[in-house]
């Protein structure tokens, strides 16, 4: 596809990156290894491979290790939301098999025990590690204000996707929460990332034609267990985005102090108490949302985009539609198999109940870490199998995805060059938009237009590696 036949608002791009906690238990307390140690041997078969701990791989991904030991998955470019989920649990799979292979290494060099990789967003100190999403948008004078439209979504949109956390109260109290994420963040709209982490960065980074395109770099939302809710914090994302780009107004939803209302969100596990808007109006979380859905539908029959609408796209909608309406009978259990923070608290709730154990409990909170635990040793695999968790894609779909990139965007071309010189064990330089034959004349190629999937320079130099 051309950037001219890309124009329409729903033909997008998109993509995850997911960070890791990472932590081990050694069998033997004496033998005790901390993130540094256990990072470096989770990503040995990385660095064998590649000489480094940061590789793109075939099938159009990135793995890489991040700042504070933490592992990091970021997912090709999709266009197909649920390709991206499909990717993104493509990533879980090579990091839970990384962990084995370094659980086996250990324990034949006699340090056994487990590793945990952990998909939630903080630690034991309260350290904060995050799922960035990025979605592809169209430079345009008025960036900036529909990143600032768009707040109020990303802050409500928690009473659906947030993870579920165990929040330790300021009094030593520790209650429910929806966000793991909502009090580590202190901006709305902002170049900042660690330092005054807003919800969306607007640090101006393309990885594509700067001409043509920006990257929405957000940086609020949980990271999500469940491959339904991902499907649904990405997908009711993309769908918003299109509709404001396409004229959609929302601004009469601004909220009158968004730092306030996210934390007041959060903690409101009901998704029923006001907040208030920019206008002096209060709404529920609740309520923001279905008026949301309400307006992005009535937008795309008024457009006219039904042909656009895809199965992943349909299943968006149907899921907002009955997490919404599950909120406000405060009865979630006909999302339960979808929705995060109603599978985890319906986990950790009849656990409790077996066990009369309180939230503060240490059991319940190595219940909680379990439900978020990627690797054998976890409970999210055993949840999907057992369809506690209902799936997005089949394990077959997963398989595969773990070797192809999506077919229709420019991760094709990066990974079947990135398959291309491991197979032929030649040394390249790769990027986002870059690809380049180390021991080769050839020049290197610049992929700038992100939505095509063809290229007859990546032709040659893969030629030229066979």
């Amino acid at each position: 596809m051309s950037a001219a036949e890309a124009d329409h608002p729903l033909k997008r791009l998109f993509g995850v990156e997911t960070e890791y906690g990472l932590t081990f238990s050694p069998t033997d307390p004496e033998h005790a290894l901390g993130p540094d140690d256990v990072a470096r041997h989770l990503f040995r078969p990385i660095v064998e491979r590649g000489r480094s701990t940061n590789a793109f791989l075939r099938n159009g991904a990135r793995l890489y290790l991040d700042v504070g030991s933490h592992p990091e998955y970021a997912t090709a470019e999709c266009d197909d939301v649920t390709d991206l989920v499909v990717n993104d649990r493509a990533g879980e799979a090579m990091l839970a098999d990384l962990a084995d292979r370094a659980e086996r290494y250990l324990a034949d060099r006699g340090t056994p025990g487990s590793i945990h990789l952990l998909k939630n967003n903080l630690d034991s100190q309260g350290s904060s590690f995050g799922c960035h999403e990025n979605y592809l948008v169209r430079r345009r004078r008025d960036y900036r204000a529909t990143a600032e439209s768009l707040v109020t979504y990303f802050i409500a949109r928690q009473v659906l996707t947030g993870a579920g956390h165990l929040r330790r109260r300021p009094d030593g109290q520790t209650t429910w929460a929806l966000s793991q994420r909502a009090d580590q963040t202190w901006d709305a709209v902002s170049a900042a990332t660690t330092r005054s982490r807003p919800i969306i960065n607007t640090r101006d980074e393309p990885h594509g034609d700067a001409e043509l395109y920006r990257r929405m770099h957000v940086i609020v939302g949980d990271s999500n267990v469940a491959p339904a809710t991902t499907l649904l914090k990405v997908g009711s994302a993309e769908l918003l985005i299109a509709c404001i780009e396409d004229g959609l107004p929302i601004g009469d939803l601004a909220l009158a102090e968004p730092m306030r209302a996210i934390r007041e969100i959060s903690n409101d596990i009901t998704g029923t108490e006001p907040i208030e808007l920019a206008s002096g109006i209060r709404r529920s979380a609740t309520d923001i949302m279905s008026e949301l859905l309400a307006r992005v539908r009535a937008h795309i029959d008024r457009r006219g985009w039904d042909e656009l609408m895809t199965p992943g796209r349909r299943r968006v909608l149907d899921l907002w539609e009955r997490g919404v309406a599950a909120r406000r009978s405060g009865d979630l259990s006909g999302v339960a198999t979808e929705l995060d923070l109603a599978a985890k608290h319906t986990l950790i709730e009849r656990y409790r109940a077996r066990a009369r154990a309180g939230l503060d409990d240490p059991r319940v909170a190595r219940l909680s870490l379990a439900y978020h635990d990627i690797t054998a040793h976890g409970l999210g695999q055993k949840m999907l199998s057992t369809g506690v968790l209902a799936a997005v894609g089949t394990p077959d779909d997963v398989a595969a995805a773990g070797t192809k990139p999506p077919s229709t965007t420019r991760a094709a071309l990066r990974g079947r060059f990135v398959g291309a010189a491991e197979d032929s064990r030649r040394d390249v330089v790769v990027d986002w938009v870059n690809l380049k034959l180390v021991d080769s004349t050839a020049p290197p190629v610049a992929l700038k237009d992100p939505f095509v999937a063809v290229d007859d320079r990546v032709d040659a130099l893969v030629a030229e590696m066979s």
